[in-house]
């Protein structure tokens, strides 16, 4: 070592290291914050479409692989130079401060595929690649200045961070700031970031030592290559696929998404640690938690939603633990760390590619789910659990296998057939407890393992969601959500997820034209709807956010204009084209149906063009915030006549959406009236329990609705709360299990 560069490593084993560090977790924490803050600043403005925020999603994994590569080539040339290059990088990127949106609005008629990753590309893409390829930069220049030393454990802080990011926002930052107070602590970040990276340059080696290192390590095969890809790919589309069978199948509590992609970084951070503890107990556990976990999350059973949530989210995390920590085993020589760690973002874009874009193209489910499931099994580390069963499977593999094989075919063709009652009436639990014990005694012996993870898929869930596929025109599937027709005695449903979006009676033509559910004549849109002629006269103009099964459309009368607003081209089909459902054939076959966004579309309608407006747009329990703002409701006026009304259903299981609309009523001077609707033990038409608020700037139009049933009661104004803006909105406080208080 010559004189130059022995104090800096010096220096670099006594502080340096925590100097890395703090960098790393600067970089990766301002990297997961300004994810969900930019999507926030483009709400208003791209709309809510879920197409949309698949498209941001592919930036941000384009951006971060771009980040590695760019990281990856820097290799080629001495670390010094490197520090240059990279500071460069950042002081340009940071022309792009403080952080926003272009100013840039999307055309009309414009693709949102194609024009918002251009927007958002334009926006933060050079801050986005310089700040991504800060984890694997900074740990090659930490093994460069502290003599050799193993940098992967660096990138465990690089996920703690990213973690801490992603939590902070909707818990911290975006409760306590506005987005223009988020765009400057950010820029403040970015500056401490610039900061960090100068002070790390300064302990890197001079001289010979801060040339370009020599790879000496062997080359990795491209079996080994693809097998990294592969290790990160599936982690990465169970963390998507979990986030979407979670809100499509099992409960759509808000911030849901946070807890997989959460619990995702997390595994890095536990598999890439320094301390081998953990990661390696987690491995050892995670065939067993995949093969008795992973039947029971696709049941399909919704009688403990919560309790199946956390099932879900302890078998992604166990998964992508054991294949993070199968990774990190893997892992080659600093001297080709960029490289490993550019395959690995490969795979994590192609696993969100799958997730995100493909599966709800190709699959009518969310078989993506358990597909990767049984990947993860196929993957994950193996070791027999008990000598014995190691002997087992020593000898006569083949004849094994195929025994197996016939054992797991039969338990689950008990399970499922049943003949005589021979399993009594838990025959699947029973069978899949049969399957669940072959399993245990196959784990360390992969292809088996493999087999009796299939059949407890099978068992618990994959069967009956392959019949209904297999029906052929029951489900549907798009960017939006699975849509499930099902047919009854006297009734057929449509379900999105597991929330009803529509019913209607059969039997009869007067059955057939009833409104049913949210929508009852003694609901607050019915008792709107049959005072259309009081309130407008005749020809009232009727808009309608939400088509669903079209059953308000069955309140129309021949002289009224109607039009409705519904985001999905899906639930166009199913509405109007299938013949599934005939409100909107029966009652009004010819009235206009406006794809896209309502809040975009109503942009471009004509002032004073509605009497009355109706949103309901809250299917499976998500809210777009969106529509919820100050600036939307302004919208809403400038649209409705003078005295016109406007109808929020705000029925929902974990929001209490009250004080919100209420307190943008109030910046907005609308007087407002809620009714909430339930329904006596004896009604019919399959009416369901509503709550649905009027609004209007005339007090004279809710003179008329309150006079017509007096169950309308007055809005409270809730003060203690603020209004939504396009700039500041939170759901934290009207979360209903953290404000019991609530209504």
């Amino acid at each position: 070592m010559d004189a130059v560069t022995e104090p800096a490593q010096r220096g670099a084993t006594r502080w340096g290291g925590a100097l890395f560090v703090v960098a790393i977790l600067t970089g990766s924490f301002l990297l997961f914050l300004v994810q969900p803050m930019i999507a926030r600043m483009a709400l208003p403005r791209i709309g809510g479409a879920p197409a949309v925020w698949n498209s941001a999603m592919l930036v941000y994994q384009a951006l971060l692989l771009g980040g590695y590569a760019y990281a990856h080539w820097l290799g080629r040339i001495g670390i010094r130079t490197q520090a240059a290059i990279h500071l460069g990088l950042l002081a340009i990127a940071a022309l792009w401060l403080p952080i926003g949106l272009g100013d840039f609005r999307m055309p009309p008629g414009g693709e949102p595929a194609l024009w918002v990753p251009w927007l958002l590309a334009a926006s933060i893409g050079p801050l986005f690649l310089a700040v991504s390829a800060q984890a694997p930069l900074l740990q090659r220049w930490y093994n460069a200045a502290s003599g050799g030393r193993d940098p992967y454990a660096l990138y465990a802080a690089s996920n703690l961070g990213s973690f801490g990011g992603l939590i902070a926002y909707p818990l911290i930052v975006e409760p306590a700031l506005a987005l223009d107070g988020q765009s400057v602590l950010w820029s403040i970040g970015y500056g401490a970031l610039f900061l960090l990276v100068a002070a790390c340059a300064l302990l890197l080696p001079k001289g010979a030592a801060a040339e370009v290192a020599a790879r000496v390590s062997e080359t990795p095969t491209a079996t080994r290559v693809l097998l990294w890809i592969a290790l990160a790919f599936v982690p990465s589309g169970l963390m998507l696929a979990t986030s979407t069978f979670l809100t499509t199948d099992i409960v759509a509590v808000p911030l849901l998404w946070v807890l997989p992609l959460g619990l995702y970084l997390l595994s890095f951070s536990i598999a890439f640690a320094g301390g081998r503890t953990i990661a390696d107990l987690l491995t050892k556990v995670a065939p067993i938690t995949i093969l008795l976990f992973g039947g029971l999350v696709i049941s399909c059973t919704h009688e403990n939603p919560f309790l199946n949530a956390g099932v879900a989210l302890v078998l992604l995390f166990m998964v992508a633990v054991a294949l993070h920590t199968r990774m990190y085993d893997l892992r080659p020589a600093p001297d080709r760390l960029t490289g490993f760690y550019l395959a690995m973002s490969l795979g994590g874009a192609l696993g969100g590619v799958f997730a995100g874009l493909i599966a709800p193209v190709v699959f009518d489910w969310t078989y993506e789910y358990p597909l990767l499931i049984l990947a993860g099994g196929a993957l994950v580390p193996q070791a027999f659990l008990l000598p014995a069963v190691a002997q087992l499977w020593q000898s006569g593999m083949a004849w094994r296998v195929a025994a197996f094989t016939a054992a797991v075919a039969a338990l689950a063709w008990l399970g499922i057939a049943n003949p005589g009652e021979i399993l009594g009436p838990k025959a699947e639990n029973l069978a899949f407890l049969g399957v669940g014990v072959l399993g245990l005694a196959a784990i360390g012996a992969r292809v088996p393992f493999v087999i009796a993870l299939t059949g407890a898929l099978f068992i618990f869930g994959g069967y009956r969601a392959l019949a209904v596929s297999i029906d052929g025109d029951s489900r549907t599937r798009s960017y939006f959500g699975v849509y499930t027709i099902t047919d009854y005695p006297s009734e057929r449903t449509l379900a999105h997820g597991t929330t009803l979006h529509g019913t209607q009676l059969v039997g009869s033509a007067e059955r057939e034209r009833q409104p049913t559910t949210y929508y009852v004549p003694g609901s607050g849109v019915g008792q709107a709807m049959l005072a259309l002629g009081p309130l407008f006269g005749p020809g009232a103009r009727v808009g309608v956010v939400g088509l669903g099964t079209g059953t308000l459309a069955c309140y129309k009368q021949p002289d009224q204009r109607w039009r409705f607003y519904e985001i999905d081209p899906v639930m166009v089909e199913i509405a109007r084209d299938s013949g599934k459902f005939s409100f909107l054939r029966n009652c009004a076959p010819n009235v206009p149906i406006v794809i896209g966004d309502a809040r975009l579309r109503l942009e471009e309608a004509a002032p004073d063009s509605l009497d009355l407006l109706a949103l309901d747009a809250f299917s499976s329990d998500a809210v777009p915030m969106h529509l919820m703002t100050e600036e939307a409701f302004a919208t809403y006026s400038r649209v409705l006549s003078p005295e016109g009304v406007l109808l929020v259903h705000i029925s929902n299981r974990f929001l209490s959406l009250e004080p919100i609309v209420s307190a943008t009523a109030r910046s907005g001077k609308w007087w407002g009236a809620m009714l909430s609707y339930v329904p006596e033990p004896d009604a019919t038409g399959d009416a369901t329990m509503s709550d649905w608020i009027a609004l209007t700037q005339d007090p004279a139009s809710l003179a008329v609705l309150m006079i017509q049933n007096d169950q309308w009661r007055p809005l409270p104004s809730y003060r203690e709360f603020a209004p939504w803006t396009d700039d500041y909105a939170t759901i934290l406080p009207v979360l209903r299990s953290l404000d019991p208080d609530l209504p």
